[in-house]
């Protein structure tokens, strides 16, 4: 996967400041006797600049942040060149070569271009490791650094929310946003939508209307000035292989919370500490629940399993069995709960006419 156009930046600009530093000690040392060809300073810039760009390159899975949090790490990276200049690595060199600086005659100036060249280097360096690894972190990592310290955005809106494949489908979630309950930043991986596309794609006719109606709320959710959806391009290891296993590093690596309507993603994901919202807990938590005794207003609307029982549904599609109400089919009539039947498709709740005697 190519890498951000930000970092790509970066690593030339660090380039360009390591070839000018070895053109810097190649022309100070001229007419010493320590006297390095300008091609060696050339190759030497390069050869530093590659050995940084690759320990760089090793240093993966974080993500692009922000060119503010990238002014941070380099201000700590700026921070610890400068603990270590106070070492006084040139002074270490000075007395290392004390008998050759003695014997020649510009040693003062050989002297200050080691100086030179020792802070150009450790400056450089680890500003670069600092903005790297800022670059590719989170804002997560910042309340780790400074405890108790939170960003004022993620205070007011909320952590943000990862969605899956199942959920973008769902449908529902726009009108969850919306009604208050759930705050925070909604957040769609790159491959959860080449999941969707694929399912899209597919041959078999209700799964490409399923993913239609997935990719439909996610176009639609961008459009809405209420919901803030980013794509995030970011990349997972190389170990996380099934689209479960990334979404879940996914959602580690953000500090965010993941929302599914998979059961057994669910399961997965909270097993390895993560905030699940599943989507199917919520709907079972709103449905109302029936008590014995209650008393209840039901539109009858067909026969039961029994000649004398009338047949109503609540709201959320519970069934209501009233006994000895065929008659009242078709009205809207009192009933009292009598009793409740767990099964497979739901709860049955059998109740008895109000007044009926």
């Amino acid at each position: 996967m190519a890498s951000p156009p930000s970092v790509n930046v970066a690593r030339l600009t660090y380039l360009l400041v390591c070839e000018a530093a070895g053109v810097a000690i190649a022309l100070s040392t001229k007419g010493t006797m320590f006297e390095v060809p300008l091609s060696i300073g050339i190759l030497g810039g390069l050869g530093v600049a590659a050995l940084f760009i690759w320990v760089e390159s090793l240093m993966k899975g974080f993500t692009l942040r922000g060119f503010s949090t990238a002014t941070f790490g380099l201000g700590v990276g700026l921070f610890c060149a400068w603990l270590l200049t106070r070492v006084e690595i040139s002074n270490l060199l000075e007395i290392a070569f004390r008998d050759q600086l003695e014997s020649e005659e510009n040693s003062e100036v050989l002297v200050n271009a080691l100086r030179l060249a020792v802070d150009v280097t450790l400056f450089a360096s680890l500003g670069f490791l600092g903005a790297m690894l800022s670059l590719r972190g989170n804002r997560d990592d910042f309340a780790f650094i400074i405890p108790y310290v939170r960003f004022r955005q993620d205070a007011s809106s909320g952590q943000p929310v990862v969605l899956d494949p199942d959920a973008v489908i769902d449908g529902r979630v726009p009108g969850i946003l919306r009604s208050g309950f759930l705050h925070g930043r909604l957040i769609v991986p790159r491959f959860v939508l080449d999941e969707l596309q694929a399912i899209a794609d597919s041959e078999s006719n209700g799964n490409r209307q399923r993913a239609q109606r997935g990719l439909d709320c996610l176009d639609a959710m961008q459009k809405a000035a209420d919901i803030q959806i980013t794509i995030h391009d970011g990349r997972t290891s190389a170990a996380a292989e099934t689209l479960n296993s990334r979404l879940i590093e996914t959602a580690r690596l953000l500090g965010a919370r993941l929302m599914t309507a998979d059961e057994n993603l669910a399961k997965v994901a909270k097993l390895q500490g993560l905030d699940v919202l599943n989507i199917h807990e919520l709907d079972e938590a709103l449905k109302p629940t029936v008590a014995v005794g209650q008393r209840l207003r039901i539109a009858l609307v067909r026969t039961g399993k029994e000649d004398h029982q009338g047949v109503g549904y609540m709201p959320d599609g519970t069934m209501i069995v009233v006994n000895h109400a065929v008659a009242k089919i078709g009205n809207t009539v009192d009933a009292v709960v009598v009793s409740t039947l767990q099964t497979a498709g739901g709860t049955m709740v059998f109740a008895e006419l109000h007044n009926a005697g």
